[in-house]
């Protein structure tokens, strides 16, 4: 087969969610968003309902309720993108929670499910989503005396602990919700990871799950093994790939790998990136091309039939950091062509 082999180690996913829960002093739920960050969220949300999940969080009603086809009843299924117009058929059939962003969002709500639980989500200072304070000063008496399941915001700086921009979204966040008697939420990942301060009653973990930074403890869930279709010896001078942007500055041996930007490895990691054998590095010789990757395998004894580019040796942020990118952006660029093994929890 030419496809890689993408591994998704749902037990380590699962004990990163433990060892975040550990850190945090209130209840621990999870963001499944994006399919599970490109790892499939149902078979990821399935891993961490069965370890004790009870609140899911997603970008669009839509994957709300492919993920509830996915859990079934029970756990919370929350939207960020709250109450969007057309969405109050799938909220209500599939039991999802909107997190309300605005008054539009409110009065929409209330007119189609007027007895439907629903969030809030405020604007601490990220200016991205959510009520700002004069908003919902103005409708916060309202809001709280109907099904009103959680308060929430999101810090814009949290992966950098010493960012004074944390602060202030703690204090705006606190001010704006004294008194509430609905549970809070300020804290994903990063927000962990600042202390209890952040935690209130409910964090929501993301890309620390899945293997990322800023979670520097976190367990690796992904193995991206790519299969090598051809070796070839070249001399000194010859050039690989498109554009000849790699020249042989001494006789060496090239493998040719399948998986180009096509499959979500990054055009601009070409000439900087690696692959492995083992622990051992093998640069990237040439382009990233749409289906193949040329390596530089000279200083191998043997090539073997595979070559890794993501496994304990380079995490997904280790990749992104060759591709100029995150590791967001290298998980949820993972492309279908991959043949996907899930190890463990609910695969």
């Amino acid at each position: 087969m030419a496809s890689g082999n993408l591994t998704i180690d749902l037990d380590a996913l699962v004990a990163n969610w433990r060892a975040l829960d550990a850190l945090n002093a209130g209840e621990t739920g999870a963001c499944v968003k994006a399919d599970g960050y490109g790892l499939d969220a149902g078979r990821v949300a399935r891993a961490l309902a069965d370890a004790g999940v009870r609140n899911f969080f997603v970008a669009l009603a839509e994957e709300g309720v492919t993920l509830r086809r996915a859990l079934g009843d029970g756990p919370a299924i929350n939207v960020f993108s709250g109450h969007m117009e057309g969405d109050a058929p799938l909220i209500a059939e599939a039991g999802l929670t909107p997190m309300l962003n605005s008054a539009e969002q409110a009065a929409r709500h209330r007119a189609a499910l007027p007895d439907h639980p629903y969030g809030v989500q405020l604007d601490s200072g990220m200016n991205r989503l959510g009520m700002e304070p004069a908003e919902w000063a103005a409708l916060r008496t309202g809001l709280e005396a109907g099904p009103l399941t959680l308060v929430m915001s999101h810090l814009a700086c949290a992966d950098d602990p010493g960012h004074p921009q944390n602060a202030a979204q703690l204090v705006s966040f606190t001010e704006m919700t004294e008194g509430v008697t609905a549970p809070r939420s300020l804290a994903a990942t990063g927000g962990i990871l600042l202390g209890a301060d952040y935690h209130f009653d409910l964090a929501r973990p993301g890309i620390g799950l899945y293997g990322g930074l800023p979670f520097a403890a976190a367990q690796p869930v992904v193995r991206l093994s790519l299969p090598v279709i051809q070796v070839r010896d070249l001399e000194r001078g010859e050039s690989v790939g498109y554009g000849a942007s790699h020249i042989a500055r001494h006789k060496a041996r090239i493998a040719t790998v399948s998986g180009g930007y096509a499959d979500g490895l990054i055009r601009a990691m070409g000439g900087i990136g690696a692959l492995y054998a083992a622990d051992m590095a093998c640069p990237l010789a040439g382009r990233v091309s749409m289906d193949l990757l040329t390596v530089d395998v000279t200083h191998l004894d043997a090539v073997p039939d595979h070559l890794d580019i993501l496994c304990p040796a380079q995490g997904v942020d280790d990749l992104a950091e060759a591709a100029g990118t995150i590791g967001y952006e290298i998980l949820t660029s993972l492309g279908p062509r991959y043949a996907r093994h899930y190890a463990g929890g609910a695969s």
